[in-house]
């Protein structure tokens, strides 16, 4: 049998382990990125380690707490900026762009694998990387030159036949995807998009669709490296990197999925998830209240000439509040020179700064009860500041249709012609905001007030007690653990942090934690399906591991934040009986074995002294997370001689 793509590059970075699906195995990291809302941390634990120079191929961006209300930010960002001059990373300053979109544009190489500490690394698989979110601790294992261990995925081919119709897009595409796959269930999966109907989608519309299965919780989706890859990097004066890269002819696959493209129509992810998936025409035109164009998923040179030939001539309706934001600065150039920003601008667009922003929570967040209109990847409660308010998913066709009308439209009963818009031969390169390494050991880094050390853990207690300090349901993401938003400024100082956790689910789950430490007692968390989607935001595991959490008990768990949890000597245990999770509840107190023979075998008795019952749950932990979680993390792990 031949080898899918997925595989070919698994198999030439192996290290450790077979390469069967579900065996654990361990491969070389050729780059890695962080963002700043993440990276601080992930360069703090980094300095731990006690290495000259990173070994990888490194990127630092600016793009999320780019809105400098405070100084935290601002001292976040020299601390940065001197952390990628000293070790040999590059940095990518403020308003360069996206990380994703930038990463795509300057670094991202067919065949090469990448991690990220960012839940949406994965937009690089548009060029045939094998790119990963993964936690901060990861990101900085790999550019001490650790290798990342992970599961071989199972591979699913999404096999796309035919060819777009008019005013659909690839947003369409991956919500056709994530109505058939959902949030939930994937962990230990990997999506490859062969097909004729792959090969005639550009780059930028490939990472679109690559950068969104991240809402699934695969490990990560590709495309192969074929011509229309060429094309785009020797586009952006990169060629020399192409090669050739697809998967063999007769490739085997664990599962394959058709969709026919000539059959998809424009659809819409509705609150609060996003599988829940609805055609436009669905959504009977309801008035709407905002719409932004822009965050990692559709904020390409394409996306916005698409959106100003929508708006040229024309106005948004005036009941709209209407914001674009271009991916990256070589975007923003690049439309402001071909007179595309001033048919955007005249239309009645508020131009945004070219970072996450909203789709973070970082400004433009929509008034009360509204219903907004959003081409970013998730649109869980909350997120975009305003709790009440119905966030919807949509095309950057979508976005803009309905921005012009006030109402949900269906672009294609819109009389416009963008079947003229083409990629250019040449974008307009300028990288002279992204610093090259130095690896001056002389730097002086500067550590803000804001700015502390990495918390540290302590083994794991053959026995203890524990109360449950918290039981939510199915579907728990980071943002409901660790919110965005006014709280990223906080993500260097974790004391002050973790007194957020929760804080929107139960306010004073912090205060009980704490109690409850004071008192000589740990914390559990318990959950119910999928717990850990969304972001790779490490802190969802750093903070409850600061406020005394010793495990989380849960039917299922997401992929990366399973690493984090055990990245801090949290131990993820499986109910197996959906009868165990009725019967526990919060402030019951839980008796904890954790001897060696129970780590062992894998499966721990937990008593329940509130109830008088016992539990037999089951980790998934593999042998060496096993020896993590016992030494009380990774940090702990590596002093102790750990690999």
């Amino acid at each position: 049998m031949g080898k899918s793509l997925i595989y070919k590059i698994l198999e030439s970075h192996l290290v450790e382990g077979n390469l069967v699906a579900g065996e654990d195995i361990g491969i070389k990291i050729d780059q890695t990125l962080t963002q700043d809302a993440l990276g601080t941390m992930a360069y703090l634990e980094f300095e731990t380690l006690g290495l000259d120079r990173v070994t990888t191929l490194s990127v630092s961006y600016v793009d999320h707490n780019t809105l400098q209300d405070g100084f935290e930010n601002a001292d976040d960002h020299k601390y940065l900026q001197d952390v990628a001059n000293k070790y040999g990373i590059y940095y990518s300053k403020a308003g360069n762009g996206i990380c994703h979109q930038v990463h795509v544009e300057r670094f991202a190489c067919p065949g090469q694998t990448l991690v990220g500490s960012d839940s949406h690394t994965p937009t690089s698989g548009s060029l045939g990387m094998f790119a990963m979110g993964v936690g901060g601790m990861d990101v900085a294992a790999s550019m001490a030159g650790k290798p990342f261990h992970l599961v071989c995925p199972r591979v699913i081919n999404i096999k796309l036949i035919g060819s777009l119709p008019r005013m659909c897009a690839a947003k369409d595409i991956v919500l056709k995807v994530l109505s058939i796959l959902t949030t939930k269930g994937n962990v230990g999966t990997a999506l490859e998009y062969t097909g004729e109907g792959a090969a005639t989608l550009t780059v930028p519309q490939r990472a679109t669709i690559t950068n969104m299965g991240a809402e699934m919780g695969v490990t990560t989706s590709i495309f192969e490296s074929d011509e229309k890859t060429k094309e785009f990097l020797k586009s952006q004066g990169r060629e020399e990197v192409w090669k050739p890269f697809v998967a063999d002819i007769d490739a085997e696959y664990d599962e394959v999925i058709v969709i026919n493209l000539d059959e998809l129509v424009p659809m819409v992810a509705c609150p609060h998830s996003p599988d829940n998936v609805k055609t436009v025409a669905e959504m009977n035109q309801i008035d709407i209240d905002q719409v932004l164009v822009g965050s990692c998923t559709n904020s390409s040179y394409h996306d916005l000439m698409v959106v100003a030939a929508m708006l040229k001539g024309r106005k948004i309706n005036p009941n709209v509040s209407f914001g674009v934001a271009p991916g990256s600065r070589q975007v923003l150039e690049m439309i402001a020179k071909n007179g595309a920003l001033a048919d955007i601008v005249a239309s009645g667009a508020r131009i945004l700064e070219s970072t996450c922003g909203f789709c973070v929570g970082c400004g433009q967040a929509p008034r009360t009860k509204s219903i907004s209109l959003r081409t970013n990847n998730r649109n869980y409660e909350g997120r975009s500041g305003t709790k009440s308010a119905l966030v919807h998913l949509v095309s950057a066709e979508t976005a803009v249709a309905s921005a012009l009308t006030g109402k949900f439209t269906d672009p294609r009963t819109l009389d416009v012609d963008i079947s003229h818009i083409e990629l250019p031969e040449i974008y307009d390169i300028d990288d002279s905001m992204i610093i090259k390494p130095m690896c001056n050991h002389q730097v002086t880094i500067l550590r803000g007030p804001n700015i502390g050390e990495p918390p540290t853990n302590t083994m794991m207690p053959e026995h203890f007690t524990a109360k449950v300090a918290i039981k939510v349901g199915d579907k728990i993401t980071t943002d409901h653990i660790m919110p965005a938003g006014p709280y990223l400024k906080f993500r260097s100082n974790v004391p002050v942090y973790s007194n957020y956790t929760f804080c929107h689910v139960k306010p004073d789950f912090a205060n009980i934690c704490k109690s409850n430490v004071a008192n000589g007692i740990f914390n559990v968390i318990v959950a119910h399906e999928s717990y850990g989607q969304g972001s790779s935001r490490e802190h969802a595991a750093l903070c409850p591991m600061y406020l005394g959490v010793k495990a989380v008990i849960a039917k299922s768990i997401e992929r990366i934040h399973m690493d984090n949890l055990v990245n801090f000597g949290i131990l993820p245990l499986f109910l197996e009986n959906e009868s165990d999770y009725e019967l526990l509840d919060e402030n019951d107190e839980l008796l904890f074995n954790m001897s060696n023979d129970e780590f062992r075998r894998g499966i721990f008795t937990i008593k329940n002294n509130t109830k008088g019952v016992t539990y037999n749950l089951k980790t998934p932990l593999n042998n060496r997370q096993k020896e993590i979680v016992k030494a009380g993390g990774k940090l702990n792990f590596f002093k102790n001689g750990g690999k």
